[in-house]
């Protein structure tokens, strides 16, 4: 049985790809301008939302003064997670915002909205001063965080692949993972540059707010440059629905998705589970698990994020060729199953061995099987639905299954290593998260290579 979505009647799944007219790719703007400006906007938000991570042994020591440093690192990293809780709110809010109004005013809104929540972040008094405000104000600011990036990563990614044609959906696609990627190269670098620089005083008083106000002035430039982007969604133009007669835009998207296309959520949902657990705990967790379990210095485990990044930025691109040639449940497919076999042995590598040439070469090939299994992940899941309410899908299924298991990665694996008493925790996570995501993958309908509407 498939449960690919494409148009269908009401209350039905999704049993045949149709051609439209409107599947044909934008051909208006230089696609490479194109993919540059969408990706560059991206990478601004995941900046402003993932930096936390990086300083989060900081923040859970002048924000939540608890006993015990794991105790405070398990809050701090639950407050990276709470930025999670508000992803499937804002997937559903602001993607439908951008299946009415169009792609560019729904990231548009984003940008602003994480500018925002940069802002509270940068310049929120710590507990010493305020008292329990203060965490409260950073809870408040990564709620902010979580709702925007939610309606980000639908819009950006369908835009992206709209643009694309039926060969070549998976390279463009791949991009948004390329832009994440980038995020973590620029905020890893930073990370190093500061803890180099300063002194840990005034790292702890005030250096680790700096990426913020970086990341709060850097929203305008990603908002100027989206403007110069052609829409793509029918019957839109510059944010204006109905310009198009007889090309309107759904008015209920969300109605429309969860009436027609109930099993591809489920299915999409789980699929996910595998990638976005692999992405948040090799590109940011290890970081913070080289500080407090390897005992690293915080600069030589931030070159483990940046190495991470940098590898998926370089292999994004490839999984996502290769998907267009071979098949994206091909290329999932394997990627997962040996991500699964390695990730045991690669924990007890940097377990036995806790130096940082040990603990690079470690994330380096985690990092290279992350990329192929998220890649043609996150490609297949705005192609499973229609493009009037693509970005609604693409936003809910994606922060349904990133919102809990990649946003609770972090606290999973530092509970885990709290009750267990083994550092080797959290690669039975990995493992458990990878093999449930499995189980959709043979009942879910190839999209490469096929019109997607």
């Amino acid at each position: 049985m498939d449960y690919s979505a494409t148009p269908q009647p009401a209350g039905t799944d999704a049993l045949s790809m149709q051609s439209t007219p409107a599947a044909q790719p934008v051909e208006r703007t230089s696609h490479a301008k194109a993919i540059a400006a969408i990706t560059l906007g991206n990478g601004l938000e995941f900046f402003d939302f993932t930096i936390y991570s990086f300083f989060a042994t900081i923040i859970g020591k002048l924000y939540f003064p608890v006993e015990g440093q794991l105790a405070q690192l398990m809050l701090a990293v639950g407050t990276f997670g709470v930025g999670f809780i508000m992803r499937p709110v804002g997937g559903i809010v602001l993607g439908a915002y951008a299946d009415r109004a169009g792609r560019k005013a729904a990231m548009s809104l984003t940008l602003w909205l994480m500018t925002l929540g940069s802002a509270i972040i940068a310049f929120a008094p710590t507990y010493a001063a305020i008292g329990v405000a203060a965490p409260l104000l950073v809870i408040l600011a990564r709620l902010i965080q979580g709702f925007a990036l939610g309606g980000e990563v639908g819009a950006s990614t369908s835009l992206l692949l709209e643009y694309g044609s039926n060969k070549t959906r998976g390279f463009y696609g791949s991009w948004q993972f390329v832009s994440q990627g980038l995020n973590t190269v620029c905020g890893s670098l930073l990370g190093v540059a500061l803890a180099a620089a300063l002194s840990t005083a005034a790292l702890e008083s005030w250096g680790w707010r700096v990426p913020f106000v970086i990341g709060m002035a850097m929203g305008p430039i990603g908002i100027y440059i989206r403007r110069h982007l052609n829409e793509t969604l029918p019957g839109v133009e510059d944010g204006a629905a109905g310009s198009q007669p007889g090309s309107q835009p759904v008015s209920q998207p969300v109605s429309k998705l969860f009436r027609e296309h109930s099993r591809v959520i489920t299915t999409g949902v789980l699929t996910t589970i595998g990638g976005t657990a692999a992405n948040y705990i090799v590109l940011f967790y290890l970081s913070t698990y080289a500080i407090r379990i390897l005992h690293l210095p915080m600069s030589s485990a931030l070159w483990a994020a940046w190495t991470a990044a940098v590898v998926t930025v370089i292999c994004s691109p490839f999984a996502g060729a290769l998907s267009d040639r071979v098949g994206r449940k091909r290329v999932l497919w394997v990627s997962r199953v040996l991500l699964i076999a390695a990730v045991y042995p690669a924990f007890m590598m940097i377990n036995a061995s806790p130096t940082v040439p040990v603990l690079l070469a470690v994330v380096a090939g985690l990092a290279v099987l992350v990329a192929f299994t998220a890649v043609p992940n996150i490609v297949m899941l705005p192609e499973m639905f229609p493009r009037e309410i693509r970005a609604t899908g693409m936003s809910i299924v994606y922060c349904l299954g990133v919102s809990i298991f990649g946003g609770f990665a972090q606290f999973f694996a530092t509970w885990l290593i709290q009750v267990s008493g083994s550092n080797l925790a959290p690669a039975w996570y990995l493992i458990g998260c990878g093999v449930v995501s499995l189980l959709p993958l043979p009942f879910m309908r190839e999209t490469a290579g096929r019109d997607i509407g």
